[in-house]
């Protein structure tokens, strides 16, 4: 007889764990081996318990599902990733797929079989909702990646300090780190502090603890 697969879900909302964990063990090839409501807790039972497949919110306490997955490829990287999310941005879809998501589906999708989604992804399978599947094809929008310089200045601006502040933690001027600040928002196309440490910690480039 064929094993079940196994499937470790990761979501914060309790009710929304239930609600999958239904739908999937109502499937007798499928087995939940575990639950976590954290990254941290995803990248744990992931090494204790090794389940055929991760289904992960993309939206997370700590550190986002992005950072969670990486860290859970990195030590199984035979696990697959299935980010599932109320998220459709392009950006966000891109950002997954690269991190080495194995798929990308929508919670809000009325027509989602989660147990066959499930199941393509244990078998290799690339698993992404229709309406997902052109942005995921088109080139990411951003023109660059930030520098290691940019992406420290880029966390302190999501901690809240400011150009003087920054400055004087990184030993820079305040001219600098002003420059800095604007090749930033130049880079991600912001132009806003708010709408730039909004769309940081959306697409997973500042891991705030």
């Amino acid at each position: 007889m064929t094993p079940p697969i196994t499937v470790l879900l990761v979501d914060d909302h309790i009710l929304v764990r239930r609600g999958f964990r239904r739908l999937l063990e109502d499937d007798p090839g499928l087995a939940v081996v575990g639950e976590a409501s954290n990254a941290d807790e995803a990248i744990k039972i992931t090494a204790e318990r090794a389940p055929d497949v991760v289904l992960m919110d993309y939206a997370l306490p700590g550190a986002n599902g992005i950072a969670a997955m990486r860290a859970i490829l990195s030590d199984k990287p035979s696990t697959a990733v299935l980010i599932l999310s109320m998220h459709s941005e392009a950006a966000l879809v891109h950002r997954a797929i690269e991190a080495g998501a194995r798929g990308y589906l929508l919670k809000s999708a009325i027509d989602l079989d989660l147990p066959e989604a499930v199941r393509r992804a244990a078998a290799g399978e690339r698993v992404l909702d229709a309406k997902l599947a052109r942005a995921a094809t088109r080139p990411a929008a951003r023109t660059r990646e930030l520098s290691p310089r940019e992406r420290e200045v880029l966390h302190l601006i999501c901690e809240g300090l400011s150009n003087r502040d920054i400055a004087a933690r990184l030993s820079l001027s305040a001219n600098t780190v002003s420059v800095h600040r604007a090749n930033i928002m130049n880079a991600l196309d912001v132009h806003k502090t708010a709408e730039l440490v909004v769309y940081a910690i959306q697409h997973g480039l500042v891991d705030l603890k």
